[in-house]
């Protein structure tokens, strides 16, 4: 792997709420990945109630949340693996929903706020509500700003970074190459110019390579390249991106 090192995310998805059962596994992940590993997401888009392959949809997780995050920072603290960052994501949350996060700092505690190293942000603009090209930089800055003064700050969470843990714009009809990447373009050097002043502490794109090119639907090509790795011209503008701002 040439030095590099991992970011995993264990997602929960426990139909029967088997919280312990899921922080023993967190526990096994530490031990087996723990020493190659820069952060470990306990579960992933909790917030998220209607789609089965969310963490969201499944009972007891934000006692996941608040008890998984202590279960492997302990574990890493006891291997001696002090460079492992732990934390949870959500997407874009508004109105009721900008609630979650507090409720998960009350529900956890000061000892659940200690440990957690950052927050995780999944966020996808111009994907499931369009937005004017010449509005998207603007959008980025204010969900970001949002995200950090009306959900992170008032949950007692404004001093951590946020870590943006996914986005992304898939191509297909009527979605053209190009157009993504002009929104990777728009959207990285947004966060980019925003780092410092945010605290954002990474940006990861959604997909290298799309799933599967032939299919039409939404999530089928989020890559960079297609299926058979043939890059888009996303591919170059994501590369030098990097190179820039990585």
């Amino acid at each position: 792997m040439r030095g590099r090192r991992l970011d995993l995310v264990a997602q929960y998805r426990s139909a029967a709420g088997d919280v312990d059962g899921y922080c023993r596994f967190l526990r096994e992940l530490v031990e087996q990945y723990g020493a190659v590993t820069s952060t470990l997401q306990v579960t992933e888009e909790p917030k998220d109630t209607v789609n089965p392959v969310l963490d969201g949809c499944y009972p007891s997780v934000r006692e996941a949340i608040v008890l998984g995050v202590p279960a492997v920072r302990e574990r890493a603290r006891e291997l001696g693996h002090d460079e492992l960052r732990v934390g949870f994501n959500t997407t874009p949350l508004f109105g009721p929903s900008a609630s979650f996060i507090s409720e998960l700092t009350e529900l956890g505690g000061p000892s659940f706020v200690e440990e957690l190293d950052y927050v995780g942000l999944d966020f996808f603009p111009d994907v499931f509500r369009p937005v004017a090209a010449a509005d998207l930089a603007s959008a980025v800055e204010g969900l970001l700003r949002h995200h950090r003064d009306a959900v992170l700050t008032p949950a007692g969470l404004g001093h951590l970074p946020l870590h943006i843990t996914e986005h992304g714009w898939p191509t297909g009809e009527e979605r053209p190459p190009h157009r993504q990447a002009e929104v990777v373009d728009t959207v990285v050097r947004a966060v980019a110019g925003l780092a410092e002043e945010l605290r954002l502490s990474g940006c990861t794109h959604f997909a290298l390579r799309d799933a599967d090119s032939s299919q039409p639907g939404l999530f089928h090509r989020f890559g960079l390249t297609t299926d058979d790795y043939t890059p888009k011209p996303a591919f170059d503008t994501y590369r030098a991106l990097i190179d820039r701002h990585g």
